[in-house]
């Protein structure tokens, strides 16, 4: 079966060592998976501090700036579905090593990027590169751990690597812009070449043969892009130019080709079946919003902190510090609040906290100190480390066993769209710096009021059966 192995799997594998005899050194296949996670998730968030000072060296006004951020999130986002059966088609090991070294060519390509139009073109290549690393440093984890207890530990820690790296995103970027914003991306070189070194101590991983959906892979980057397009030109240029109405009939007519080779397709990439089962459609949608939610407010937020504010790139760094902290930290509180109170009515309380948290912000007179908005952002980031983990759960708890990695694939691919979605709309929202204030103010309110219409989606009790 296609599809993207972007969720843990709790079927054990089995590691099938290459002619050689060489075996794999479980911490190295580890580590090599932890860095990979962690420089993923750190790429997404990066940039977006240090995006005042590449406008201010580049050009390119607001829409370069979206799509600095969404070439990589959308890239991953429209990927993931068929990175799964990328790796076990060549292998997790190669696949892992493959997208590792594609991500590291293209992060030196943005660092040395002359012109907005590279850097743009380089976090295209970055977020391809991220989209065939993300399931295979699942894979590698799965078959260096045969043991299910050992997996497990193995696993938390690269859960743990995820929720660093999202962490790290905004104050490092802020730290490394004091320099120049183009260490953002060389930083990933050192630590890459780190992960490369313990790759060499994994043995090849065995190959599959798993089909590809061709079609469902082309139609769904059609119809990402063209919406995402759409959405970022419109919002600058005006959604009546011919391009922009060209690529809304592109994304649509994609969409429905899609939707309907999944429906009839023999091996799809995203069956249509699983958004029959109640809990999956609200783990999807609730992700999808969650992401809009936090990538839009990191988004606009970074922007107001220094072009309002007159913040500084470490400053605003800083001020997303509590926000962030909370997110990563409160994951591992998470797991004691799931086991009580259930994945459901967790997730669900997350995004209610979110929701508030974004109309606090949003009211907040452009008076108030950085500090305060900057303690403001903590209950984003307690609903963020809440829902997250519970929907996940949610989502696998609802699938059979085989198809978690599938199930996982599609639930990344709905938040990273989101957050690509989020980039575009908010963008569009604050493109007119006379009016930046109420953009942001519409953005973060119509960002809650998603999430609370979610929310109270998930408070139904599913009937029983």
């Amino acid at each position: 079966m296609s599809g993207s192995r972007t969720a843990a799997e709790p079927q054990p594998q089995i590691l099938i060592a290459p002619a050689t005899g060489r075996r794999t050194s479980p911490a190295a296949a580890l580590g090599a998976a932890v860095i990979g996670f962690f420089v993923i998730t750190l790429d997404a968030l990066i940039v977006s501090v240090a995006l005042p000072s590449m406008g201010d060296d580049l050009g390119g006004g607001i829409t370069g700036l979206q799509w600095v951020v969404d070439g990589y999130t959308l890239m991953l986002a429209a990927l993931l579905l068929s990175a799964g059966a990328i790796s076990d088609r060549i292998g997790a090991r190669q696949a892992f090593g493959a997208g590792l070294a594609l991500f590291l060519v293209a992060s030196a390509a943005c660092g040395f990027a002359p012109t907005l139009p590279v850097l743009v073109a380089a976090r295209l290549v970055q977020g391809a590169g991220a989209a065939v690393m993300m399931p295979a440093t699942l894979a590698i984890i799965r078959e260096a751990y045969p043991d299910a207890a050992d997996r497990t530990r193995a696993l938390a820690l690269w859960a743990v690597g995820g929720s660093v790296g999202a962490a790290a995103g905004p104050l490092l970027g802020g730290a490394l812009t004091v320099l120049s914003w183009r260490w953002i991306f060389f930083i990933n070189v050192p630590v890459g070449a780190v992960a490369l070194l313990l790759l060499a101590r994994v043995a090849r991983s065995p190959r599959r043969p798993v089909p590809f959906d061709r079609t469902g892979q082309i139609t769904a980057v059609l119809t990402m892009g063209g919406l995402t397009y759409a959405l970022i030109e419109g919002g600058e240029y005006g959604f009546d130019r011919p391009e922009v109405l060209a690529a809304l009939a592109v994304a649509a007519v994609s969409l429905v080709v899609f939707l309907l080779g999944q429906a009839r397709g023999a091996h799809p990439m995203m069956p249509l079946d699983l958004f029959r089962s109640r809990p999956v459609a609200l783990s999807l949608v609730a992700g999808f919003a969650l992401n809009i939610g936090f990538y839009g407010l990191v988004f606009v937020l970074s922007l107001y902190f220094q072009d309002l504010r007159g913040l500084s790139a470490m400053a605003t760094g800083v001020a997303f510090l509590p926000m962030t902290l909370v997110t990563a930290g409160g994951a591992f509180v998470s797991a004691a609040i799931i086991r009580r109170a259930g994945a459901r009515v967790t997730m669900v309380a997350g995004q209610f906290v979110m929701a508030g948290g974004l109309l606090l912000v949003c009211l907040l007179p452009l008076s108030t100190p950085a500090w305060a908005v900057a303690l403001l952002l903590v209950p984003v980031g307690i609903g963020g480390s809440l829902a997250v983990p519970a929907m996940t759960g949610l989502m696998l708890e609802s699938v059979a066993p085989e198809r978690a990695g599938l199930a996982g694939g599609v639930l990344n691919t709905f938040r990273q769209f989101g957050g690509a979605l989020a980039v575009a709309v908010f963008g569009a929202l604050i493109a007119d710096r006379a009016t930046f204030l109420h953009g942001l103010r519409v953005g973060l309110v119509s960002a809650a009021v998603l999430l609370v219409a979610t929310a109270v989606l998930g408070l139904r009790r599913q009937p029983r059966h």
